[in-house]
């Protein structure tokens, strides 16, 4: 009985008392300067060769170090240096190798030529790749040490040194690396002087030889990069290619050092995970000292990084926000960031709300209890968020959702006035609006054309509306009438949706996969849309590589894709509509095969200029132009809500430079005191508790002394 007494007693203290032990954490991390948050899917390449996913950007964006970064304040977004002294001003060349001036014709250039030379004294993350003998030599590792190692710590020696142009040569060389598989060589082959050539020479070096077998990139000439001095590189480019600039702000670009490159490739480190796709190196604020992409994984701070301090301007607001306070202080603040990965958005969110996650993202699950929508869409906290102290961070993301059409169908393609009617009575039918209302929880605003807000050539305001679409009244957008969009139907020979010569009904296709669109409540709805205009809207849903094919081959009239910027321009849009992109004729990005020779010519005019008013005119014609073709319903840019604890200082949204980790700071005594205030122990189950196995063991205990006190008399 007392063994059942004590365990029962244990019991309720551990139910009563739990709360007070909720910490996920290690007690030895209490009061450390530590930012917590959390991952959902884990990264699958954090090799910069390799690495092309928000998901991956999240930790590579903390340890690489490409030339540029993007000010981590100023709107619009804006390249400053990260390791060069300045960002490069390109020289351009003739093709007989004359110089030419900076305004010289777009045709008449033959090639650019950007020079970067490195802020000195950059220095490597501590690593094993860069340890000595007593002679100065690479002290490579045995085998039985490879055997013995599963992470990076695992191994005795580590070292470093200074950053070199060599490094971010070597980097280059290895986008051509037919083992690696980059997702930008194409692209860049098409660019970079001489990559496509290293590439074919790469491709027949490691013909026969092991995946893992190291290749010496330093015995392959690049003609298109060319080392000027151990601080001083050149990047010769076709053409004009101002957009260029942009790519050297990506990992893609950071510096790989080549005795890095060859230690990983030594036998056995590839089967024990130990790969620079598993255990990146770099010159960042940060470094990965645990992967354990399944559970967590931790940056801490980069020992060996300096000489970078907080901005002192920013935009309007900033300073109110409290965004300057901490103007001239070195980078980074924070000592480590521990991230979690969590596969379910509810014990995300409470973990949140118990102080245990520093910011957290708003599941539509969460979305009514995090925020509300005024009359109007203005969006607000809740009470219980403000009461909290939590603030609210949004941003339009530099992205597009849009339905297309297939300009190469026979009923809904082409630029014939019946056509083009169609598409414009579709454009005006379906309701963004209302979708980002019901499906989104307002997290978005429809899209007036290919540019979202924050790139060069959008434009707010009555200038910039779809006049397709919309009307402005009393100083907003106003989508037109369903009777607007009917009449269009009937102008293109379809009067209450029936062809006007056979009666036949019109008939649609949307082709679509599992999730997103494809889920059958926004098929509902949309199949709604389609019938206000009398239009019979047919889903045909298949897997992911079925539909891919169908782009590839044109066999689509309707379909759903997004695109997000690889960097803020606007080139990066209007390309998804070049003809020369053409998905089935190219195979190229312009699903739609959309094909106008003004637009086309317009297009080529633009993607290479700067941001001019000559520039901002000619974007103005292009959208007029696909304001008329309607070859997209543009759909809507998805705004980006993210809530952050008090004590997270200096956070700003920033949706296309990522090495942000660096900018913030935690105020661990406020952090600290919320904690215990949020997850105060609740003790009165333990005294219930108590009282409850009181009265129940009395009977017991009343019978037991009885028992005694007779034994006594006898």
């Amino acid at each position: 009985m007392r063994k059942l007494c004590t365990g029962l007693i244990a019991a309720i203290f551990l139910s009563a008392c739990g709360q007070a032990w909720n910490d996920p954490y290690p007690a030895g991390d209490a009061g450390r300067n530590i930012l917590y948050t959390a991952f959902t899917d884990r990264p699958k390449h954090l090799d910069p060769a390799q690495s092309y996913s928000e998901d991956e950007i999240a930790f590579t964006a903390q340890i690489y170090e490409p030339p540029l970064q993007y000010h981590y304040l100023k709107r619009p977004y804006e390249l400053i240096p990260a390791t060069v002294e300045e960002v490069p001003v390109p020289r351009f060349y003739d093709a007989a190798g004359h110089e030419l001036p900076h305004d010289a014709p777009v045709d008449s250039i033959a090639e650019s030529v950007y020079e970067l030379r490195l802020k000195p004294g950059i220095r490597f993350q501590p690593h094993p790749a860069f340890a000595r003998d007593d002679h100065g030599r690479p002290e490579m590792p045995s085998a039985s040490r490879i055997a013995a190692s599963q992470t990076i710590a695992d191994f005795p020696g580590a070292g470093t040194r200074e950053l070199t142009a060599d490094d971010y040569i070597y980097q280059i060389k290895r986008l051509a690396h037919p083992h690696l598989h980059s997702p930008i060589f194409g692209m860049m082959a098409d660019k970079i002087v001489g990559l496509k050539a290293l590439g074919d020479d790469l491709q027949k070096a490691v013909q026969g030889r092991p995946a893992d077998e190291w290749l010496d990139l330093d015995a392959f000439p690049l003609s298109g990069v060319e080392k000027v001095d151990k601080r001083t590189w050149r990047i010769h480019i076709k053409g004009k290619y101002p957009q260029f600039l942009y790519w050297l702000a990506m990992p893609f670009f950071a510096p790989v050092p080549r005795e890095v490159d060859r230690f990983f490739s030594q036998p056995g480190m590839a089967a024990r995970n130990l790969t620079l796709d598993w255990w990146p190196v770099g010159t960042g604020p940060y470094m990965l000292s645990e992967n354990d992409p399944n559970r967590r994984m931790v940056l801490s701070r980069n020992p060996n990084f300096h000489g970078q301090t907080y901005p002192c301007e920013g935009e309007a607001g900033d300073r109110e926000a409290g965004l300057l306070a901490d103007c001239g202080k070195p980078l980074p603040f924070i000592d480590a960031a521990v991230f979690t990965r969590e596969k379910e958005a509810i014990p995300y969110w409470n973990k949140f709300l118990q102080g245990y996650y520093d910011a957290s993202g708003i599941s539509s699950d969460s979305f009514d209890q995090a925020v509300r929508v005024n009359v109007g869409g203005d969006v607000a906290l809740t009470d219980e968020m403000r009461d909290k102290g939590i603030r609210l961070l949004t941003s339009v993301k530099p992205s597009i959702f849009y339905m297309g059409f297939n300009m190469l169908d026979p009923l809904i393609g082409g630029l014939s006035p019946r056509a083009t009617k169609l598409r414009q009575a579709i454009s005006i039918a379906v309701d963004q609006e209302e979708f980002i209302s019901i499906f989104m929880n307002g997290r978005g605003i429809a899209a007036q054309s290919p540019l979202p807000p924050g790139i060069f050539g959008y434009e707010a305001g009555e200038q910039g509306i779809d006049h397709t679409v919309y009307d402005w009244v009393d100083g907003r957008p106003q989508r037109k009438s369903v009777e607007a969009a009917r009449k269009l139907v009937a102008e293109a020979g379809y009067p209450n949706g029936r062809d006007e010569k056979t009666g036949e009904p019109l008939v649609v296709n949307l082709d679509t996969t599992g999730g997103g669109m494809g889920e059958k409540s926004r098929l509902d709805w949309l199949t709604r849309q389609f019938a206000k205009i009398d239009m019979q809207l047919v889903v045909r849903s298949t897997d992911f590589n079925r539909f891919q094919d169908k782009l590839r081959k044109g066999n689509v009239q309707l379909y759903y894709l997004g695109w997000n910027a690889d960097y803020p321009d606007p080139e990066n849009f209007y390309f998804l509509l070049d003809g020369k992109e053409s998905r089935v004729a190219k195979g190229g990005e312009n699903s739609s095969n959309y094909a106008n020779p003004e637009f086309d010519s317009l297009f080529v005019r633009m993607k290479n200029m700067d941001n001019t008013p000559e520039r901002l005119s000619i974007v103005r014609q292009m959208n007029h132009i696909l304001h008329n073709d309607a070859p997209w319903v543009f759909g809507l840019h998805p705004k980006s809500y993210t809530l952050g604890h008090r004590w997270l200082k200096n956070r700003k949204p920033n949706d296309v430079g990522n090495n942000i980790l660096k900018y913030q700071r935690i105020d661990i005594a406020d952090r600290d005191a919320a904690r215990r205030q949020w997850n105060t122990p609740v003790l009165w189950p333990l005294g219930l508790g108590l009282a409850v196995l009181a009265l129940a063991f009395l009977p017991a205990v009343i019978a037991y002394r009885r028992r005694e006190r007779r034994a006594a008399l006898k």
